[in-house]
Formats: structure tokens, C-alpha cells, sequence
């Protein structure tokens, strides 16, 4: 048995003020000619991430609107460093856990969880409480470390990015599902769902050779994720990306649920106190027709607990 067929059988080793203007916008979906019109995104707060996400995903019509009977699903965290889940600086693992229940119950026939990491993969995946909390709901936690599990693909509409390496799950899987922390980062202002998507691809240090900005929303030409869902619960305001010390943290309790990825990082840009406009990856992916970063053409939901 090779590898990829070791991985298809599922045997795997292992700012306040920006926030409430959001949320002033509160368009409720409706049905239309029989048919539900869905919110483009999900605002929510005042919750812990797991609660948020099983109201905010049935306000988008439920888990089985995107995962079917027998898909096979990736889920993408942020697991980027070696902390505690306190500092901010990974994905919280309460949400994880309750993303991959509502996956089992849509009928997913796999659900695989990665990232590659920045520190040591084993330790990231351990300490950041996502690993355990994968295993304990029935899903698989992969590793990410080796060049071998990626494959090259051409993004013939990148500008800067036009090929690279993806790791081979993002190839196969049916659904992709990004879940990133929102946090402040040096070179960019912000890693949100756009910039989380780095840990799919095996050399990240072609981004920061060339132009980071526009290599990320390049990147977004080849697959966008199904769903994303940002975790703006515990957030990192200053050194980021991994942190110095939880003087960095603020407690904002909040979430963002969206397809639209290009959205989303808009709407997590105001909650970070950050203008989107001045994050280069937002404004270019939205150019490049990626995604709306006119919130006010969106059909948004408020969900405050």
C-alpha cells in the first residue's frame, strides 16, 4: 500500500467600535421564489466559538448544505505554533471539535484535519489542544511536515504565484473547510482566511521572496475553501503571529461564518481595529473578483448570544 492510498483508507499516524458597526448591519436571509437566499455571512458574539458555530452554521442552512453523505472532508486550522490555546496564536480547539461533529452528522465519510506548521509539527499539534481535541471526536489529525505529501499544481490566473505545492488532501478532498484565527501579523497586519491558507502549500518562503500580498490572493485562483469560519474569540492585537505574552490578548468573543472568503477577512479586518483597505491581500483578491469586500452589499446575519 503507498501512501496515498495509506491516506485514503484513513489510516493515518500520528477593534470594539469597528465590531458593532458590523453588527448594525443585520439583514435577515428570506425566502425568494421558493427558495431560501442564505446570509452571505454570519456575525457572531457574546458566545464560546463552539455555541457560535452550531447557531451561526444553521443560520447558513446547516452542515449538509455543504457536506454530503460520504464526503471526504479537510479541515484547515491555524496549528502554526507550539502555545497554549490562551495565547491566540491557533485556532481554538472547542471549535475544531464541534466543526468535525457537525461534519459526522452531514454524513462525512472522512474528516481529516492539518497544518503545516512553523514550529515542530508534533509538539504545535499537541500543545495547541487541537490534536487531542481531533482524536477525541473521531477524525484524523495529519501531518504536514514532509515535501512528499504535496503535489504541484499551476494557477494559471496567479500574477505572481502561478505554480506551487499543495498538499495532496486539498487535491482530493470533496469539501474544504478553513478555520483561521484571527491575529495580528507583522508583515501583513492580519492573518485571517486568506493568509491561513499558506499552511496548504509546502513552500511558503516563495510568498515572502516575491510579493506576499498579492502570492495569497493568487493562491485563493486555485481552490477557494467551501466554507470559512474565523475564530475571533481570544485575539492576538500585537506581536504576531505567535505572540510574546497574553498582555497581547483581548477576549472579543466573536465569529465570522462565510463562503465568501474575501468577506470574511473584510469583516475580521474591522473587529481587529484594522481598515481592510489597507491589508494589500484583501484589496487584490477582491479585484481580482475572489470575493465582495462591500459589506454593504452583503446579506449579513447577527447572531448575539
Amino acid at each position: 500500500m503507498d501512501r496515498r492510498e495509506f491516506l485514503k483508507t484513513g489510516i493515518i499516524t500520528g477593534g470594539a467600535v469597528a465590531a458593532s458597526a458590523l453588527f448594525k448591519n443585520n439583514l435577515l436571509y428570506a425566502a425568494r421564489a421558493g427558495t431560501v437566499l442564505y446570509p452571505d455571512l454570519v456575525a457572531l458574539r457574546n458566545a464560546a466559538p463552539a455555541a457560535m458555530f452550531a447557531k451561526g452554521i444553521k443560520a447558513l442552512g446547516g452542515m449538509n448544505r455543504f457536506v454530503k453523505n460520504g464526503s471526504k472532508v479537510v479541515i484547515k486550522p491555524n496549528v502554526g505554533w507550539n502555545k497554549a490555546p490562551r495565547y491566540g496564536a491557533t485556532t481554538n480547539p472547542g471549535l475544531i471539535k464541534e466543526i468535525i461533529k457537525h461534519c459526522q452528522h452531514a454524513g462525512a465519510a472522512k474528516i481529516y484535519v492539518f497544518d503545516h506548521t512553523c514550529d515542530f509539527w508534533k509538539y504545535s499539534y499537541k500543545k495547541s489542544g487541537i490534536g487531542p481535541a481531533v482524536t477525541a471526536a473521531g477524525a484524523q489529525m495529519v501531518p504536514a511536515n514532509s515535501e512528499s505529501y504535496y503535489e504541484s499544481v499551476t494557477l494559471q490566473k496567479g500574477k505572481v504565484l502561478k505554480q506551487t505545492k499543495v498538499h495532496e488532501l486539498i487535491i482530493d478532498s470533496d469539501v474544504f473547510i478553513n478555520v483561521p484565527v484571527l491575529k495580528h501579523h507583522g508583515s501583513t497586519q492580519a492573518t485571517i482566511a486568506m493568509k491561513n491558507l499558506m499552511g496548504v502549500v509546502w513552500d511558503r518562503s516563495f510568498y515572502h521572496r516575491h510579493n506576499l500580498h498579492q502570492c495569497i490572493a493568487d493562491f485563493c485562483n486555485y481552490r477557494l475553501p467551501d466554507l470559512n469560519i474565523v475564530d475571533a474569540y481570544t485575539v492576538m492585537e500585537r506581536n504576531g503571529p505567535k505572540g510574546v505574552s497574553l498582555d497581547d490578548i483581548v477576549i472579543k468573543k466573536n465569529q465570522l461564518i462565510s463562503t465568501d472568503i474575501v468577506a470574511a477577512d473584510t469583516a475580521a479586518a474591522k473587529i481587529l481595529g484594522r481598515d481592510p483597505d489597507n491589508i494589500g491581500y484583501i484589496t487584490k483578491a477582491a479585484a481580482m473578483q475572489l470575493g465582495e469586500k462591500n459589506l454593504r452589499k452583503l446579506n449579513i446575519k447577527k447572531i448575539v448570544f
